[in-house]
């Protein structure tokens, strides 16, 4: 294994961290509310960012999401990449991916998922392979709101490619933890257009939680960040917080939590790119994510003390996030029995 990044990613990576750090300050984000940032996703899609995911692949993916995390940017980079970018170059036709790819590429269209799939959408076939009309609703999706295309999985795990202009398809703003221009999903006999074969969807479910695991692990890093700029100049009796022993421990089991989350990240995506095995290795990164990705969070607002407790604080906007891709990933109980399950079922075969 070998996850160092290559030049391409590091650069990526590097104009990430510039242009997240310089346009997703406190003061735009409190403006923003819960609405997308468009003028950071047209600064990110017009830096070449989203297009450059396709060359760095799922790990390049990850690393750039570590940056987005750090400073909670409005934008649907996440599950624009891997429920479109990715997802299309990956099991879409030669047709598809020359149809959808560039408005993909360029941010001109946006796309998320319904995942995972909870048996909520029935496909009803239309007499093709590749088309169906679809009914049913998912309670929320992500980033739906800006959303162009919407990759919808029915019972049978079969992908559908929905567009959220055609007729049939409803959208119904809603609010979760994390502000992140969510709304329920809704289908009426929608036209849905069929992506990938066998196999597509676990696929695509494990890159998907791979992905958000590295955003986990940018949004804990950020948390610990502003907590352990808290403690070094917040003084208590006339010493600052940090030569506390108890905070030592705190921000030290934190900083552990942050490095599990990401190396796990790492090791999936690396899989995923070079084109092994990867679902356990994702379910893992999930596991992290959830479970310490909850600690890190809870830390980062209580080594703030009662600064922590303002609603209004950034430190805040990072437990929101933390608490919502807890919920978005599965719950860590959820997760773990679906790891012992695939590790079962990988002796047996």
């Amino acid at each position: 294994m070998d996850f160092a990044p290559t030049e391409e990613q590091s650069a990526a990576q590097g104009l990430a961290a510039r242009i997240f750090g310089d346009l997703s300050t406190p003061e735009r984000l409190a403006v923003a509310g819960p609405a997308t940032d468009a003028e950071l996703w047209k600064e990110l899609c017009a830096a070449g960012l989203t297009a450059a995911v396709e060359e760095t692949g799922l790990l390049g993916l990850v690393l750039l999401l570590e940056e987005q995390g750090r400073t909670t940017a409005q934008v649907p980079f996440a599950a624009s990449c891997v429920y479109g970018l990715l997802s299309v170059a990956r099991h879409g036709t030669d047709e598809q991916r020359e149809r959808l790819l560039p408005a993909l590429r360029d941010g001109t269209a946006v796309a998320t998922g319904a995942f995972p799939a909870r048996g909520g959408i029935r496909a009803d076939g239309t007499g093709t392979d590749d088309a169906g009309r679809l009914s049913g609703s998912v309670p929320y999706v992500p980033w739906l709101r800006d959303a162009d295309l919407v990759l919808v999985p029915d019972r049978e795990h079969r992908l559908w490619i929905v567009r959220t202009g055609d007729p049939g398809v409803l959208t119904e703003p809603v609010e979760t933890t994390a502000p992140w221009s969510a709304a329920r999903l809704v289908l009426d006999g929608a036209r849905g257009e069929r992506l990938g074969g066998a196999g597509a969807y676990e696929a695509v479910l494990a890159a998907a939680r791979t992905a958000f695991a590295g955003l986990q692990a940018g949004v804990c890093a950020g948390s610990l960040a502003r907590a352990v700029a808290h403690v070094n100049t917040r003084e208590q009796f006339g010493r600052p917080l940090s030569t506390k022993q108890g905070v030592l421990l705190r921000a030290a089991d934190a900083h552990m939590d942050t490095e599990a989350i990401r190396v796990t990240a790492y090791e999936a995506a690396w899989r995923y790119d070079t084109g092994l095995p990867y679902g356990p290795q994702a379910l893992t990164a999930a596991w992290w994510a959830s479970e310490a990705g909850k600690r890190v969070v809870h830390a980062g607002q209580h080594l703030h003390g009662g600064t922590g407790a303002d609603l209004d604080h950034p430190v805040h906007r990072h437990f929101l996030w933390g608490r919502q891709l807890d919920a978005y990933l599965g719950c860590g109980g959820e997760v773990l029995q679906e790891l012992g399950d695939s590790l079962v079922k990988e002796g047996t075969e």
